[in-house]
This record gives structure tokens, sequence and C-alpha cells, in this order.
């Protein structure tokens, strides 16, 4: 189990709910834990996803709603 930081800005409860159903998504992601005010998105996943993989998928979310994504 690997655990990946991302600093994603967040703003409101949608982007957190939005970034946790993306990332919920992906098979072998386990938890998706996203602090609007800290602006930071840890998520546990099992060894075979990477965080560029993760970041990828993000970066679809990033670049349709103009909020940043980055790995921490």
């Amino acid at each position: 189990m690997t655990q990946t930081k991302f600093d994603v800005g967040m703003t409101c409860e949608g982007c957190a709910s939005a970034v946790k159903r993306i990332l919920g998504k992906i098979d072998g992601v386990k938890s998706v834990d996203a602090n609007v005010e800290a602006k930071t998105v840890v998520v546990e996943a099992d060894d075979s996803v990477t965080p560029e993989f993760m970041l990828e998928k993000l970066m679809k979310w990033s670049n349709a709603s103009g909020k940043s994504v980055a790995l921490a």
C-alpha cells in the first residue's frame, strides 16, 4: 500500500467530491482523503497505481475546472 499526496486548488466541498469521485474510480485506490482548507488530497492505493497515473486523471479535471493540481 502506497500513500500519495497531491496539492489541489480546491475551494469547496464540490471540488473535494469531484476529486474523490475521480480517484475513487481507479482500480487499486483504497481511500481518498480530501482536505479543502489545507488544499491537499492523500490517496492510499495499491503499488500498481502510480502517482503519475492519478495525476493524469486529476489533470483532466484541473483543465476543465481551472483548479491547480500537483504532486506534493
